[in-house]
């Protein structure tokens, strides 16, 4: 993708979110790795939101989703008006239960192309965008993220830590959106940034060497969701 498209792509984003509601709260919105870093063209687009957790129930529209069209977790997981606006959207996990990550990602990746001048003739589906969906802030969980991964040497799971957040409860840093528009941010390589969050030398290099190879392996969108 190329920058100056990733950035318009991002930016629609923002839009759909002032303009449309959400199948759960989005409090955050973050951009990390090869955007943030300022590379052109970008293997992929990496967004990270911090969401809300739903925390009333309804049980009654549970119930009713669930007959109507045979998903679980309706009024519990994600909006019931939303899902009941956006029946197209609704995702499910492997248990058959509306996933909130899933759910965010088919609606943004479909609503924010439809509103990109730059996007091509691709489906949705193919475009490099990679959401990572979490209850905690992205900052807080790059370090959670970093704790377990070194526990279990699974360097697999761990978040590039360079990232500029543009977007925090409903508002949008215009300046940051500029920095990033520009690719003025001075960010340090990979293993750096792993070093400088806890990570011994040899542990960071081996670890961004495993994050590096995981992204080379990405294709089209995908989404990852987590809680903390």
């Amino acid at each position: 993708m190329e920058r100056d498209a990733a950035f318009e792509w991002i930016e629609s984003m923002l839009d759909v979110l002032d303009d449309e509601v959400m199948p759960v709260p989005v409090r955050e919105v973050w951009v990390y790795g090869d955007l943030a870093i300022g590379l052109d063209p970008i293997d992929r687009l990496d967004v990270y939101l911090t969401k809300d957790i739903l925390m009333r129930g309804d049980d009654e529209a549970a119930a009713e989703f669930e007959n109507a069209h045979g998903v679980k977790g309706v009024g519990r997981t994600v909006r019931t008006e939303w899902a009941r606006e956006h029946p197209e959207y609704v995702a499910t996990n492997e248990n058959g239960y509306a996933a909130p990550e899933r759910c965010l990602a088919a609606h943004l990746l479909d609503a924010t192309s439809r509103r990109t001048p730059s996007t091509d003739e691709r489906t949705t589906g193919e475009s490099p965008v990679h959401f990572e969906v979490c209850n905690a802030s992205f900052d807080a969980n790059v370090t959670q993220r970093l704790k377990g991964a070194l526990s279990r040497e699974a360097y697999g799971e761990l978040l590039d830590p360079r990232g500029v957040c543009l977007w925090l409860d409903g508002r949008r840093d215009e300046e940051a959106l500029e920095r990033l528009r520009e690719g003025s941010f001075a960010m340090p390589t990979l293993s750096d940034a792993l070093g400088m969050i806890g990570a011994d030398p040899e542990v960071a290099d081996a670890a961004a060497r495993t994050i590096r190879e995981r992204r080379r392996e990405q294709s089209g969108s995908s989404v990852r969701g987590d809680v903390v």
